[in-house]
């Protein structure tokens, strides 16, 4: 078998090059955050042992183990899906590669990685401080077109029709219309449905739908503060005014990084989710500073449903 070359994938010291950490050194079981210090947060409150730590170019990994003994690893993401395909490229290569001979190992583990984060609601009933379950996401990025997975099933490729017809009516310059191609992937109906689980028996109110993953935080999410002109006019009251657009679903939250998590993860056979309040509101022009106890209990429903995954 030919190994992998050391500029494809670099090693030092037997730790992986970004996150700095060894394969012995994460877990099957993670929580991915794209701030660094939610990592800290998350740990303290969490973990009752700690076996690792890490940081490294802005990238945090705790491995340790919770009160109900689930061994997880909480990894910074980092903002955005680039940063993202970074970090996830790093996890499925520590699960995947012996750093020894440089070559795939014959059997892995089987990886379970679900996304708390933030977002912003895009439906006006949506409460702020809402826990959003994604069941499938909207990739405006391209991170995910350079990964060809086909589509997990019928309905990514219904919605990503629907969401194309929507963004392609809205483009205002001829230069960009056409030229911007959503992709769609799919949350692992197990972990959507352990967290489903989770939320009732923790009394946490939660909405199950689509998600968008933007390529940045304003023009490309519907905030229109710079001289420069957007391309797409009000992109966020676009997609939310959709409709239902497969199993009942909508358009219920725009952030930056889902839409490749699910796309590369569940390609490779992997379960994948997101759980992500909504400390804004995009259509009633609202937002809340005080999201802490939002985030934490977005954090025990996905813990809960990694303990589900693993009985």
């Amino acid at each position: 078998m030919k190994g992998i070359a050391a500029s494809d994938l670099p090693v030092a010291n037997g730790k992986i090059y970004h996150l700095n950490i060894a394969p012995e050194q994460l877990a099957s079981d993670i929580i991915i955050v794209g701030d660094p210090d939610r990592v800290t947060i998350i740990a303290d409150e969490y973990l009752v042992t700690r076996e690792h730590e890490a940081f490294h170019r802005g990238l945090r990994t705790i491995t340790g183990t919770t009160r109900e003994g689930l061994r997880v690893s909480v990894v910074t993401s980092g903002m955005g899906t680039p940063s993202l395909e970074i970090v996830l490229g790093e996890i499925v290569a520590l699960n995947e590669i012996d750093f020894a001979t440089m070559t795939r190992k014959p059997h892995h583990d089987k990886i379970n990685i679900i996304r708390v984060g933030t977002s912003g609601g895009l439906q006006s009933q949506t409460r702020l401080g809402t826990p959003i379950l994604t069941a499938y996401a909207v990739g405006l990025d391209n991170t995910g077109l350079f990964y060809d997975a086909d589509y997990p099933d019928p309905g990514c490729l219904a919605i990503e029709k629907a969401i194309r017809q929507a963004i392609d009516g809205a483009v205002r310059s001829t230069r960009f219309k056409g030229t911007i191609h959503p992709y769609v992937s799919r949350a692992d109906p197990a972990v959507v449905e352990a967290m489903e689980e989770s939320a009732r028996e923790r009394h946490v109110t939660v909405k199950k739908g689509i998600t968008v993953s933007s390529a940045g935080f304003f023009c490309n999410q519907g905030r229109d503060i710079a001289r420069v002109p957007p391309s797409i006019p009000d992109v966020d009251a676009v997609l939310g005014s959709i409709g239902d657009l497969h199993e009942g679903l909508r358009v219920e939250n725009m952030e930056m990084e889902s839409s490749f998590l699910l796309h590369f993860m569940t390609a490779l056979g992997y379960g994948a989710g997101a759980i992500c309040p909504a400390i804004a509101n995009r259509k009633q022009e609202t937002f809340t500073a005080s999201y802490v106890q939002n985030v934490k209990d977005a954090t025990e429903v996905a813990l809960a449903a990694l303990m589900k995954l693993r009985r």
